[in-house]
């Protein structure tokens, strides 16, 4: 056996011992054991039944999982033990009863065992699986009861609570409540065997093993089992029945007679010792002859053990005294009680019970009445004694801090009290003495102590002394209820007594200036229960245990008597009293005592100008507000009211009211008084004795008194505080006088104060004026109804002013308060809106919460504030309403007020979102009480929908910029009269139109009329609305949402839901023909709106016979109008070919008779026939060239009509439009017709073309025109169609072409075409240098950018435009291409990105071009000092690229390297970022191009100026982290579409994909920089800090090594360079390239391997084959192209072109130069030519200069002499 610790040694296989002692004893038995049973005889240890012969037959009785689980009830671990009890009590409640059956033989002997294990949560775990056990076997558990019992009821006395009830339920289980006895009974020896054992066999150390268990367990255990023993048989004697209890006493007198036992009275643990005292008990009570027979014992065990003060011992303990002295009539007999018992009694009582007086005090009034004579006698002594004690054990330190404590002890002290007066109330003169003495001593001292102490003024003192004193009134036959009793006359006296020592108690009190404020409370306290018993609460009184006492003769009256025998047991304490409340004392000294003590304080007042007696006199009179005491007080006073009296005369009747007015409104009168709310109390109290005459008299004279304002709001309050003063004050409430003065307080306090110093005093001004607004009784105001309204129009005016109060002064705390007092008013008061006032108010709350604060002027306190209380206001609103709009209501003028701001107010995104705020809030409360009422709704959106002329109006105020994008891209045809360059410069919107803010409102109401929307609506003001919300849309759209404001508009509209309308609201079929009519009828917009509707409810697929309804024919649409020709223009696509052709019909007739129309009417019938050829219908060739000779008429009768050599500014919208439509008709011949035309027909076509770019080229000046831009644009558009045709013509077609066509074209037109075409775009930035400017030809310079895609490289080398050479520059250029150069690359700049693309690609063709200007490159070197020849890139570039630097410095700033840098598309900076990476795309191709040696000098050069430092730098802060295509996969897989894998389109005319142009543009600029210049990139990559090259590492290795080495893989396979005497191979898996050179019977091989982070890592060069070549000279041609390809920005094709080179040139015996060891230079390719006169050695000179320049040296590199 190891320990767990050890090591099991590697392959040992040999079984455990546990294992090995299984084998042995099948092995000895034959047979397999499996688990068997425990043996059922009762052993020391819990142990196996041995597996031997025989034993097969039980075991098999053991169901398999059970043994394995009893089996695990022997473990030691407790964790193990008690998971295998909850298992067994789940198999238990799982299994069959028979299964379980078979379990019962053993058992008994594992319950016993785990039934009182160290861990209280196995034995609980054991109760309830034993319990389980009980509810499968029931019956069959009987056989087995008395081994199980005993231990039992051990556990149901477990001292651990929830194992004793869980064992106590099983026990329940088993044995129904009239079984229970019986089943008891039937193992009852057993029982009280196990118990006996326990308590006098059994030791610590023989219940638990001391090898194997701790002291401390040990002793642990042992006291459980003491207690438990203990408890258990107590248990036992109160379950057995009174018979099984007498044939029992013998045993239990062995038990008893044990010294052992009483041993257990002073046992050192506490709860052993409680044990014991609850057992005597029980045998008091249920064995009584035997506790007789131990009186020598047990009479001195209990009552010399009073003095234990263990919370577990001494509540046990005094019930077992009350047991002895009751059981035991001689126990005096065997103690000694004046100097073993009182001694101990007295000092515990002084110490207050030792703060269990709980448990304690109950059980001295028994005790009391229980003690002989002969221990009590002297009486007065002991009782003095006795009572002194007991209050002394008030001052203890617990009952000092605790209120239950010291509430016990008092209750216990009057109890006993009243239960001695009542004992010796007798006439007898020492008796008298006696009752005289606890009065005088005892009672008024107590009283007197309660008066110091605040926490005996607040228990049960005070109450339990009036019911004594009622009880002593009763029992001297003071009540009206005649009473006989002997001794009446002494309880008379009594009275007498009692009342005269509190007076001179209280008169001390009043009288002296010292007094305590505490104790004048106390007084008026206990003046007040005296009063009024009833009102105290009983929860006042401490709820103690009912214990039984016994009189010897009287018994009070209400004492009622139970039990039977001799022995009478009543229940004291408050619970004696029941539910009745305590009578009121009737005796006269009462009242005299008041009448004293009033006059008292009175005295004070008048005298000392005392508060305090002020208090107490206000406290006596709300209790004592009787004639008597009003007539005591004015008695006082005799002579002032004589010198009086005819002032006064009319009020000498009532003493009340004449105290009132000549004394409190005097008191209330008096300045500097702080606290006056006494002075109201006795106002109030005094008001109780007058009519209600009287009461509004007096109220109305303080009320015009001018006392403070937080006075009258006391009286307010005082007079609410019940019904009754209520109604008494109800006159004074409602008449005019308080009405007034509210009145007048509301002006003042409507003022604005120029400071805030005086809010703070006016505070209780405000709650006096919220609380008579807002206090209803019975939904009757406090206040009169006519001085409600006023103060509330008060208070309506005060808001409706806040705009000029806010330049007056500090209104920010008014406007606070009324706002509080306005929540108040509607919150509180019901139907507070049926005045109309309130109506007023509501509404000024509405509009101030539904304007913006900037109109206003209100901090967001304020605005808060508002909104509450506009929802309280609501709420209230919609409670009396009824659901409808009445006449100027508040409703309608909301409403109406709303639509007035929306009208007449410009309104920002802000102030409009603040409106519908407000009215969302309001509707959304009328749905809410309304259960989703549509009725009301709909009048609400009928108020606030403009009529059709307001409609029109702010329809038409829309600025009209919105014209200009679909004019321009085609999608609508427009004519505008005589159109001004400031009509097209749109001022910036810095408010929206009032059309807009009104389809918002509208739209969001709307959606509360169907919030589920599954149904349509309809009716007159719904349709307008939802057609007007569409055309907003429309133009907000057309407007592309700029400025800001309008962006934030429609993302208003997408948050409402309103992004497409009401379409959930409207019927498809009305909303289409709403939307036609208006379009036939107004066209423009309405075109649009109708169109974009089609779209978004695909009608053409699922309702196109909806569409053929609106036209009904295609005749209906001729003649053609503005309208019609926008309508027709949306719905042509949608026709059927019948109606198509139709039209095209009409319009060629139109076409034909043109000599007839109007010019309109001839623009409008090619612009039908062209809609029609849009949507692709079929026409004949006859018509197409029919239509082409009118317009070659027209080219000789109409020429003005071509407007070729017209001034824009003079030529109107309908000519311009007329003109387009034959640029868009011969575009569309050029593409669907070219083999009909003829050579006439052509050269009409390209000489329109050439005119019409002439024209526009002439009037770039007016592009600000929309019509003019659109004719430049569709001209492009005829030039780029032709371009397409004679680039690319169908071979078909091309046959058909006239013979001198194409060379026409090449040799003619070209030329004129571009030579005009080229200049433009400089024109144009000319003309218009700012981008942001709104009439910026931005579309033009789109269009013209997609035609200059399609010019011939001679075109721009051989350009004409003006020349423009920079001063200074260094250029090796032709003119030609130098002021190419000059004049596109500054536009790389311009913020326009279809110009900046144009540009791009114009100079991209050049480029290659560029190098051989350069010829053999920089031969400077000497001349200037440089270290390496260099050579600059074309200077206008370079220039460009200087300026983008610092630009894009500035932008980036702050952008680390590696995060990735987002930029508004479109903006400022997006246009420098773009143009800086154009340019060094352009740059990249240059280099590109070059030849081996120049790249070397230019590479030279940008490392000198570090521009590729920077450009990498930045491109590390503009490519993303994850560089994937948008929509392609993000894996990290093969196939995943990264910006490195997809090639970059650049398309001029396409900006919608511009959110990711830059990061791919960015993307690609870094691919090429390591393509083309990777040593430079490495040179750069390994300067950075560790960071960042790591970050530069990680996304090279992740997106482009992967990419590029394939790239260069591939370059290597498909490479058709051929080499003599070498070949070259590449394995692309791993990344290798092999080159072969042999030549005789040498053969060489290389193997050329790519890094994983290529090309940052260098590539490594290893040796393959090497015959015939020497050592070193293979280590230097390895070297050699290692330092190339590692150094050089080429590729590894022309490393190893170099590299053979160099070999040639040594087989040809060219010596190497021994600074590089090469034959051929590396950068500049030379030979060796510089040869030292010493040594005779050959050297590169730019090696030997680079040595010298190095060195500081002119010697030899090998010899060391010097060089000549």
């Amino acid at each position: 056996m190891g320990g767990k610790n050890k090591q099991r040694t590697k392959g040992n296989v040999r079984p455990s011992s546990s294992g090995r002692a299984a084998e042995v004893l099948a092995r000895e038995g034959g047979v397999i054991p499996g688990f068997v049973g425990f043996d059922t005889t009762v052993t020391s240890e819990l142990s196996y039944v041995p597996a031997v012969h025989g034993a097969e037959e039980i075991d098999s009785l053991v169901d398999a999982d059970f043994r394995l689980v009893l089996r695990k009830l022997s473990k030691r671990d407790n964790v193990t033990r008690l998971k295998a009890v909850q298992d067994f009590g789940a198999m238990c409640q799982e299994r069959e009863a028979e299964d379980v059956k078979g379990v019962l033989p053993y058992w008994p002997r594992i319950y016993c065992k785990i039934s009182v294990d160290y861990d209280r949560r196995i034995r609980e775990a054991t109760q309830i699986a034993f319990e389980q056990l009980v509810l499968k076997v029931r019956r069959n558990l009987a056989p087995f009861l008395k081994s199980l019992m005993g231990h039992w009821i051990l556990s149901q006395c477990d001292t651990y609570t929830p194992a004793a009830s869980a064992a106590w339920r099983a026990f329940q289980a088993a044995f129904s409540p009239t079984k229970q006895p019986e089943a008891l009974s039937f193992c009852k020896e057993e029982i009280l065997s196990v118990l006996q054992d326990i308590l006098l066999k059994e030791t610590a150390n023989t219940l638990s093993d001391p090898q194997t268990v701790t002291d401390e367990e040990r002793e642990t255990k042992y006291v459980r089992m003491l207690t438990s023993s203990l408890l258990g048989v107590k248990r036992l004697l109160s379950l057995l029945p009174q018979a099984d209890r007498t044939t029992l006493e013998t045993k239990l007198a062995d038990l008893i007679s044990s010294g052992k036992f009483w041993k257990y009275s002073k046992h050192k643990t506490p709860q052993v010792r409680g044990a014991f005292f609850v057992l005597v008990c029980a045998l008091c009570e249920l064995t009584p002859a035997l506790a007789q027979a131990e009186a020598a014992r047990l009479c001195p065990a209990v009552l010399l053990n009073i003095d234990d003060a263990d919370p577990l011992v001494l509540a046990p303990v005094w019930e077992a005294v009350l047991h002895v002295v009751s059981t035991i009539p001689d126990c005096w007999t065997h103690v000694n009680a004046k100097k073993g018992f009182l001694p101990k009694l007295w000092t515990l009582l002084k110490e207050g019970g030792k703060g269990l007086a709980k448990a304690l005090h109950p059980n001295l009034m028994p005790l009391l009445s229980k003690l002989p004579e002969d221990i009590t006698d002297p009486q007065i002594d002991f009782l003095s004694t006795f009572f002194t004690s007991l209050l002394n054990g008030l001052s203890s330190k617990r009952a000092a801090s605790s209120s239950s404590e010291s509430a016990v002890i008092v209750t216990s002290a009057v109890e006993c009290l009243r239960y001695c007066i009542s004992q010796n109330a007798q006439v007898n003169e020492h008796q008298k003495n006696l009752v005289t003495m606890l009065v005088s001593q005892q009672l008024l001292p107590l009283l007197e102590t309660a008066l110091a102490s605040p926490l005996l003024q607040k228990g049960p003192l005070f109450l339990l002394v009036t019911e004594m004193l009622v009880s002593w009134e009763k029992q001297a036959g003071l009540h009206s209820i005649a009473e006989s009793h002997d001794n009446s006359d002494v309880f008379k006296e009594l009275v007498t007594d009692f009342w005269e020592g509190l007076a001179l108690l209280f008169v001390r009190y009043v009288d002296s200036e010292e007094t305590d404020p505490g104790a004048f409370e106390g007084m008026a306290t206990l003046l007040q229960v005296m009063r009024y018993p009833e009102k105290v609460s009983r929860k006042k009184t401490q709820k103690k245990k009912s214990v039984k006492i016994c009189f010897s003769s009287s018994v009070d009256e209400e004492e009622t008597v139970e039990g039977d025998g001799s022995d009478g047991y009543v229940k004291t304490g408050p619970a004696q009293s029941g539910d009745k409340s305590c009578e009121p004392l009737q005796t006269q000294y009462f009242e005299d005592v008041v009448c004293q003590l009033a006059q008292l304080c009175l005295v004070h007042v008048n005298e000392k100008h005392s508060e305090r007696h002020l208090v107490f006199l206000s406290r006596l009179l709300r209790s004592f507000h009787t004639p008597k005491v009003f007539t005591a007080l004015i008695e006082l006073d005799k002579e002032e009211v004589q010198d009086n009296k005819t002032k006064h005369s009319v009020n000498i009747k009532n003493p009340a009211m004449h105290f009132l007015l000549e004394r409190v409104v005097v008191w209330l009168s008096e300045e500097g008084r702080a606290d006056t709310q006494h002075l109201v109390e006795m106002v109030f109290s005094s008001l109780q004795c007058c009519s209600q005459q009287e009461t509004t008299r007096i109220l109305n004279q303080i009320t015009i008194m001018n006392l403070p304002w937080g006075i009258t709001l006391q009286f307010i309050q005082r007079a609410c505080v019940d019904p009754e003063t209520l109604k008494d004050c109800d006159e004074w409430l409602k008449g005019s006088v308080l009405g007034e003065t509210l009145l007048e307080l509301t002006e003042e306090l409507c003022k604005v104060q120029p400071t805030p110093s005086n809010t703070s005093p006016s505070s209780d001004s405000w709650t006096l004026i919220s609380l008579v607004l807002s206090q209803h009784h019975d939904n009757v105001p406090l206040i009169g109804e006519v001085y409600m309204e006023k103060i509330l129009e008060r208070l309506h005016n005060t808001l409706s002013e806040t705009k000029s109060l806010s330049d007056a002064g500090n209104m920010e705390p008014l406007i606070s308060f009324v706002c509080d007092v306005a929540l108040t008013f509607f919150s509180s008061v019901q139907d507070c809106l049926l005045l109309e006032s309130a109506e007023e108010l509501l509404f000024t709350v509405f509009k101030l919460t539904a304007q913006d604060q900037t109109h206003t002027h209100l901090p967001d306190s304020l605005v808060v504030k508002l909104k509450k209380v506009f929802v309280a206001g609501v709420q209230s609103f919609v409670q009396f309403s009824k659901h409808e709009i009445r006449e100027n209501g508040f409703l309608q003028s909301a409403v109406l007020w709303v639509k007035n701001q929306l009208l007449t107010v410009k309104l920002d995104n802000k102030s409009l979102q603040v409106l519908i705020v407000a009215m969302e809030g309001l509707v959304e409360a009328l749905i809410a009480d309304s259960n989703q009422d549509t009725a009301l709704l709909i009048q609400i959106f009928s108020l606030l929908s403009p009529n059709e002329n307001e409609w029109t109006r702010i329809r038409q105020a829309l600025p009209p910029q919105w014209v200009k994008l679909p004019l321009l891209s085609g999608h609508l045809r427009a004519v505008c009269e005589k159109p001004s360059v400031d009509m097209w410069k749109s001022r910036a919107l810095t408010r929206l139109p009032a059309h807009l803010c009104v389809c918002a409102l509208l739209g969001k109401v709307a959606k509360y009329l169907n919030p589920g929307g599954n149904e349509n609506l309809s009716f007159p003001t719904l349709q307008p609305a939802a057609a007007e919300l569409l055309y907003a849309l429309q133009w907000c759209k057309e407007v592309e949402y700029s400025p800001t404001i309008v962006t934030t508009y429609h993302n208003l509209l997408v948050d409402y839901g309103l992004s497409e309308g009401f379409n959930s609201v409207i019927p498809v079929k009305e909303m289409v023909a709403t939307l036609y009519s208006r379009s036939i009828e107004e066209g423009g917009l309405w075109s649009l709106a109708l169109e974009n509707y089609i779209i978004n409810e695909n009608l053409v697929r699922n309702q196109s016979a909806v569409l053929k309804k609106l036209y009904n024919t295609a005749e209906c649409l001729f003649p053609i109008s503005d309208a019609k020709l926008s309508t027709l223009q949306v719905i042509c696509q949608y026709m059927t070919i019948e109606d198509r052709d139709t039209l095209v019909a009409l319009a060629t007739a139109g076409i034909i008779s043109w000599q007839e129309n109007q010019i309109a009417d001839v623009s409008g019938c090619m612009a039908v026939l062209l809609c029609c050829l849009k949507a692709q219908t079929p026409v004949d060739d006859e018509i197409v060239l029919q239509i082409l000779d009118i317009l070659m008429q027209w080219r000789n009768c109409k020429e003005d009509w071509f407007l070729f050599h017209s001034e824009f500014s003079k030529v109107s919208s309908e000519e311009l439009n007329l003109t387009v439509e034959m640029m868009r008709f011969l575009s569309w011949v050029v593409t669907h017709f070219p083999s009909v035309l003829k050579g006439s027909q052509w050269d009409f076509i390209l000489c329109s073309m050439l005119a019409w770019l002439e024209a526009a080229s002439e009037n770039v000046t007016h592009l600000w025109n929309p019509w003019v831009q659109l004719f430049v644009c569709e001209n492009a558009a005829l030039i780029e169609r032709l371009n397409q045709f004679f680039t690319s013509p169908p071979p078909d077609i091309k046959k058909e072409l006239p013979k001198e066509l194409t060379s026409e074209w090449t040799d003619f037109f070209v030329d004129g075409l571009y030579s005009l075409l080229l200049p433009l775009p400089t024109k144009i930035t000319d003309a218009f240098p700012e981008p942001e400017d709104p009439v910026f030809p931005l579309q033009v310079l789109q269009s013209i950018g997609v035609a200059l895609m399609f010019v011939p490289l001679k075109q721009l080398t051989d350009n004409t435009l003006q020349p423009r050479f920079i001063a200074d520059q260094k250029t090796n250029l032709p003119e030609n291409l130098q002021t190419l150069l000059n004049t596109l690359c500054p536009l790389l700049l311009f913020k326009a990105r279809p110009l900046q693309i144009t540009v791009y690609y114009l100079l991209d063709k050049v480029m290659p071009k560029l190098p051989e200007c350069d010829g053999e490159g920089d031969n400077s070197k000497a001349d200037d000092g440089k270290d390496e020849p260099c050579l600059s890139p074309p200077a206008s570039l370079m220039a460009i690229l200087s300026a983008c630097e610092d630009l894009c410095e500035n932008i980036l700033t702050g952008v680390q390297v590696g995060e990735f840098a987002v930029v508004q598309p479109l903006s400022v900076e997006y246009s420098c970022i773009l143009g800086y990476l154009l340019s060094w795309k352009l740059l990249l191709t240059f280099f590109r191009s070059a030849p081996s040696h120049l790249r070397a000098h230019y590479a030279q050069f940008l490392k000198q100026n570090s521009s590729l430092n920077k450009l990498l730098r930045h491109l590390f802060k503009l490519m993303p982290e994850s560089p994937v295509c948008p929509g392609g996969s993000g894996g990290d897989t093969k196939e995943a579409r990264t910006f490195f894998t997809e090639s970059l389109s650049l398309a001029v005319d396409k900006s919608h994909s511009a959110e990711w142009e830059l990061p791919h543009l960015a993307c690609s600029v870094y691919y090429s920089t390591l393509q083309d210049l990777p040593a430079m990139v490495r040179l750069w990559w390994n300067s950075q800090e560790k960071r960042v090259s790591a970050a530069v590492e990680k996304f090279t290795i992740k997106y482009v090594s992967p990419v590029l080495s394939a790239q260069e893989i591939s370059s290597v396979h498909s490479s058709t360079q051929l080499f003599d005497n070498m070949t070259v191979k590449a394995r692309s898996a791993a990344r290798e390239v092999i080159a072969t050179y042999s030549v005789d019977d040498i053969c060489i091989e290389l193997v050329i391997q790519l890094s994983q982070n290529y090309p940052l890592g260098s590539i490594t060069v290893e040796s393959g084959k090497r015959v015939g070549v020497s050592v070193q000279q293979w280590r230097n041609w390895m070297l050699q192209l290692s330092t190339y390809l590692t150094h050089q920005n080429g590729s590894i094709m022309e490393g190893l072109a170099l590299w053979k080179n160099n070999v040639d040139k040594r087989f040809e015996g060219i010596e190497d130069c021994m600074i590089c060891f090469s034959v051929i230079h590396g950068s500049n390719y030379s030979l060796p030519k510089k040869a030292c006169r010493t040594c005779k050695k050959k050297f590169h000179s730019a090696c030997l200069y680079k040595w010298f320049t190095s060195s500081n040296k002119s010697t030899c590199p090998l010899c060391r002499e010097t060089f000549f």
